[in-house]
């Protein structure tokens, strides 16, 4: 984990021109928040946020009082990610918090919802992860402290990549260098977790693009995950 770390870091500057983002990655961004919903005035957090690339389409789902909380444990990807929110006027909209998603305190993510919406209880609405579960080794400890921080009823959308099938098989081996080269999991589906725990099979959604490559999920969640 180490390693990877500075690899992210390390390459925290240039993530969005390198990662395929536009050719590839992009695709299923749009598609997981189509299936997500997010609602007008809704609190979504953005698990792993990376440079926040999903800041601006959450933020013109939730409308102009919608909020978006950005988790990462690499302080120069959250670097990247403030210049972002600085340059869009979105400081009274996202905050950031610096954390390892598998050790992730609701406690700090009321603290930054209360902190721009002043009300309520803190707990989110939804749940975003692009990308990111399938890099964190504890992803079901994430996973479990991601839950804690919603209300009841919340839903959650996980997007993330297995190797491409049908014809699209022949770019096998450049899906799995790009995984390794990111020190992603290809073969992780973290999207079985949210199937696993959404409060029933119909609430279910499922999505896959560039050949399967990408893998969206989105599902009502039957409940929380109390600490």
């Amino acid at each position: 984990m180490a390693a990877l770390m500075r690899r992210y870091s390390a390459g925290a500057r240039w993530y969005d021109v390198l990662s395929g983002e536009r050719l590839v990655y992009r695709a299923g961004r749009q598609t997981g928040i189509r299936l997500l919903a997010p609602g007008s005035g809704e609190v979504v957090i953005d698990l792993g946020c990376g440079t926040g690339l999903n800041f601006a389409p959450l933020l013109a789902a939730t409308g102009p009082s919608g909020i978006v909380i950005g988790i990462d444990r690499s302080a120069e990807m959250l670097a990247v990610a403030q210049r972002r929110i600085d340059r869009e006027g979105w400081s009274d909209r996202v905050r950031l918090i610096r954390a390892d998603a598998a050790e992730l305190r609701p406690e700090d993510v009321a603290r930054a919802v209360t902190d721009l919406r002043g009300d309520g209880d803190g707990r989110a609405d939804a749940v975003f992860a692009t990308y990111s579960l399938s890099v964190i080794t504890e992803r079901e400890e994430a996973w479990r402290r991601a839950r804690a921080c919603l209300r009841p009823g919340a839903r959650a959308c996980i997007v993330d990549m297995q190797p491409p099938h049908g014809v699209w098989r022949v770019l096998s081996p450049l899906a799995r260098l790009a995984c390794a080269t990111g020190g992603a999991d290809i073969s992780a589906r973290p999207w079985r977790m949210l199937e696993r725990d959404a409060v029933d099979p119909s609430s279910v959604r499922r999505a896959e693009r560039k050949g399967g490559h990408i893998v969206a999920v989105a599902a009502t969640l039957a409940s929380g995950s109390p600490l």
